[in-house]
């Protein structure tokens, strides 16, 4: 038979905030977790390894518990990705500042909310970014993504002229080798040179 556990999760900024990760670390201890992931990275970072480690350790029953929400998510989406991710594996979050629990009535109509509000903001955005990219269209400002492959298409057809292969023109002007035979293909009235 297993027992749940409270798995702590620990981050600051920067390794200068040793202050800060230490006042996290000991909260974690008298809130009673017997395990804690920590880190030293911004919460704008792609890549938080202890975070996905916690995500990937915890199991049904426990709990993951974090000081405050700001140390945890970057966002109320990331928040809400987070919290999916526990609950598909049957684990609940608490948060020691905002005294939130999802292993509660109240802590799960809390948790509801904020995904709520971050969907409704998200759908919000996205309104607003279509509506600007349909008057910058009707003005005439709005030209969209501009093809990068196509602007090195003389430099493409030079290299060919040259003799280099698919391969080495990928590899000098770091484009796809698709786009190559792409343009290759819409020039082909400059054969390969011998």
């Amino acid at each position: 038979m297993t027992t749940s556990a409270l798995v702590g999760y620990a981050r600051t900024s920067t390794t200068d905030q040793k202050a800060g990760l230490e006042a996290q670390l000991r909260d974690l201890d008298q809130a009673g977790c017997t395990k804690v992931f920590r880190e030293e990275v911004s919460s704008v970072a792609t890549n938080r390894p202890q975070l996905g480690a916690v995500l990937e350790w915890v199991r049904e029953g426990d709990t993951l518990v974090v000081t405050k929400l700001d140390r945890l998510a970057r966002s109320v989406a990331d928040l809400v990705s987070i919290t999916t991710a526990l609950k598909a594996k049957g684990a609940g979050l608490r948060i020691l500042a905002m005294n939130l629990d999802t292993a509660t009535p109240t802590g799960k109509l809390m948790l509801n909310l904020l995904g709520s509000i971050a969907e409704f903001e998200r759908e919000l955005m996205l309104e607003r970014q279509r509506e600007g990219i349909a008057k910058a269209k009707a003005d005439g400002k709005y030209a969209g993504r501009q093809p990068t492959a196509r602007a090195k298409a003389g430099e493409v057809m030079r290299l060919r002229a040259l003799g280099k292969s698919a391969g080495d023109i990928v590899a000098e002007l770091g484009i796809s080798r698709a786009s190559v035979f792409r343009i290759f293909s819409e020039n082909p009235e400059t054969p390969p040179a011998s």
